[in-house]
């Protein structure tokens, strides 16, 4: 009966696995950002992807430009956030009629009002982000996400626009 009234004996100190474990966990992190670190950022990758691409107002522009068919989804869904603002969950559909392959497309998209006043807009590199190529008679779905409406915007629009593309001959 008095052994249960015993005091413990001495407790032991830290694992030294967990503490080696935690080491090695430690080491794996710090490789890895370092490895990151080296990739540069997203901004200058997108800008390195657009060189050489055609913008509005040349005629190559122009000629590539009228093959695109962009049109919107009936699936793009208005969601009221928590905080009393409005997301809308864009879905749309960028089509390639010409006989050239698309390798890049950027394209602008805005939400407008009955005035067509620009509400919000989003640019977003669809090819070769989402597909690495657009071919002729092929089809790529966009889907984006809006933040920020206020539930009194006058949401009644959403317009598309081509702003870079490049075509492979």
């Amino acid at each position: 009966m008095d052994d249960i009234f015993k005091p413990e004996g001495k407790k032991r100190g830290v694992n030294p696995v967990f503490i080696v474990g935690m080491i090695v966990g430690v080491l794996l992190i710090g490789g890895a950002i370092y490895l990151l670190s080296f990739k540069p950022p997203m901004a200058e990758q997108t800008t390195k992807l657009l060189e050489g691409s055609y913008r509005e107002g040349s005629p190559e522009f122009a000629a590539l430009n009228k093959d695109i068919i962009i049109a919107t989804d009936e699936n793009t869904v208005e969601s009221p956030m928590g905080l009393g603002t409005v997301s809308m969950f864009i879905k749309g559909k960028v089509r390639n009629k010409g006989t050239r392959n698309i390798s890049t497309l950027e394209v602008n998209v805005a939400v407008v009002t009955q005035k067509n006043e620009v509400l919000r807009e989003k640019r977003i590199l669809v090819v070769p982000i989402q597909q690495p190529i657009l071919g002729p008679d092929q089809t790529i779905p966009i889907t984006l996400t809006l933040d920020g409406f206020d539930r009194k915007d006058d949401r009644a629009n959403i317009r598309w626009k081509v702003t870079a593309i490049k075509a492979d001959n």
